[in-house]
């Protein structure tokens, strides 16, 4: 497979020697080389994750290119590559992803068009909601009766 790193010229760096905790906000393209401890967030920003970064955050980005470390959910709007010694422990969410081999990913990867983990999250709260029972809507011998079912499973 041919590995497609470029992504236009770097605009910020970040060090093999630097560690930052927070939040990180950038347009361009960003390379972190050093330990990172937050979130990293850009909407038409490529980051660049290198060789011997450790990153603890969750990425929301147009494009992310791991070569490092990282432990957190990745966003893509546009795509995410891994290529070697990546390990991923953590969930992708992008239109476009590339595993290259020999590269460790933990997690589950979800492929489409328009990513929206706000609107997957507001729909899991909806089932959980349609789910419940609504005791309000029952007659009161009804309830006791089921409740009186449940008490007896435990």
């Amino acid at each position: 497979m041919k590995k497609k790193k470029s992504s236009g010229a770097v605009t910020t760096f970040i060090g093999s020697n630097d560690r930052i905790e927070g939040a990180i906000n950038f347009e361009g393209t960003i390379r972190l080389d050093g330990n990172i401890k937050g979130k990293i967030n850009s909407q038409r920003g490529t980051v660049i994750i290198g060789e011997k970064s450790i990153v603890d955050a969750d990425l929301d980005v147009d494009v992310a290119i791991i070569m490092g470390r990282v432990n957190g959910l990745i966003k893509a709007k546009s795509r995410v590559e891994v290529y070697p010694p990546a390990k991923i422990n953590g969930d992708i969410y992008s239109p476009v992803v590339v595993l290259d081999a020999g590269v460790s990913f933990n997690g589950k990867c979800e492929m489409k068009k328009k990513i929206s983990i706000e609107k997957k999250e507001e729909e899991k709260k909806e089932e959980e909601k349609k789910a419940k029972i609504e005791f309000k809507d029952l007659d009161k011998p009804k309830v006791k009766k089921i409740q009186k079912f449940f008490d007896n499973m435990t």
